[in-house]
């Protein structure tokens, strides 16, 4: 009985992680991603908003599904960003675009870099500020998108 009740565990938990969502392609090349998202940006009036990590990283998949789950973070982003996620992982490194970005992996992962409609990266945000036990604070997230919309940085320009 216990081998059966080990064997279904193991079962469920591989079923659990193969589940998991992937939101960063390893494939992808990084500044294509950043190059696309800026044309998007300019064209539609807001900024880029790069999530920086892998696949491999708990806190950048938590955070990934708080951001397009979160009944009041999912339409901040939607309305004030373009959303990407750029993959940092031993299989890509996308050395190009890390450097683009300001080299954040210094932050840990995950880390957002907010870009402006032309592509200019103007702020590294890291994310063990915005973390609440095993997700992400909600208010702490808000007052950081919020403080980094296009509205916000241009009003008193």
């Amino acid at each position: 009985m216990k081998k059966i009740v080990l064997f279904i565990l193991i079962m469920l938990s591989v079923g659990a992680a193969s589940a998991q969502e992937k939101y960063y392609n390893e494939k992808v090349d990084g500044m294509a991603q950043i190059q696309a998202a800026t044309i998007v940006a300019k064209q539609t009036g807001r900024y880029v908003l790069c999530q920086v990590g892998g696949n491999w990283c708990p806190w950048c998949i938590r955070f990934a599904n708080f951001a397009t789950t979160d009944s009041v973070i999912a339409p901040l982003i939607e309305r004030n960003f373009v959303y990407v996620h750029i993959n940092y992982s031993k299989e890509n490194k996308n050395p190009e675009a890390m450097k683009y970005l300001g080299n954040p992996a210094r932050f840990g992962f995950p880390v957002f870099v907010i870009l402006d409609e032309e592509g200019n990266p103007i702020h590294i945000q890291e994310s063990a500020s915005l973390e609440e036990g095993k997700s992400y604070n909600r208010k702490k997230v808000e007052n950081f998108l919020t403080l980094w919309t296009k509205k916000a940085v241009t009003t008193l320009k």
